[in-house]
């Protein structure tokens, strides 16, 4: 299994209950694919660097999970297909980066 970490922006004309579903849809795409989920995180609408779709800001979502490697396309393939998803990225992380992910865990919970 796989580590991975997946960022998806969602459209800021969202209501609060529609960015719930939506989140919970590919939560359980995931976990139906066999994901063990590590940490999900909020992170709030932001400022977009540009205009994506003439919006200029969106709702920011990261997923961290292990999974084997065939179930990322078709969590891919649905991103692509929903319309509420303006971008999508999806990483496989490496010790470093599992390291470093931790200590961003770690200082979050602190804070709250």
């Amino acid at each position: 299994m796989n580590h991975y970490e997946t960022v998806f922006i969602l459209n800021p004309v969202l209501s609060e209950d529609q960015i719930k579903e939506t989140v919970k849809k590919y939560e359980d795409i995931l976990v139906s694919n066999g994901a063990k989920m590590i940490s999900k995180e909020d992170w709030g609408l932001k400022k977009l660097a540009y205009a994506i779709q003439h919006k200029k800001s969106g709702f920011y979502h990261l997923f961290e999970y292990q999974v084997a490697g065939e179930a990322i396309n078709p969590l891919e393939v649905e991103f692509r297909r929903d319309e509420r998803i303006m971008r999508y990225l999806t990483v496989r992380l490496d010790k470093h980066a599992i390291a470093w992910a931790e200590k961003r865990r770690t200082r979050n919970k602190q804070k709250a």
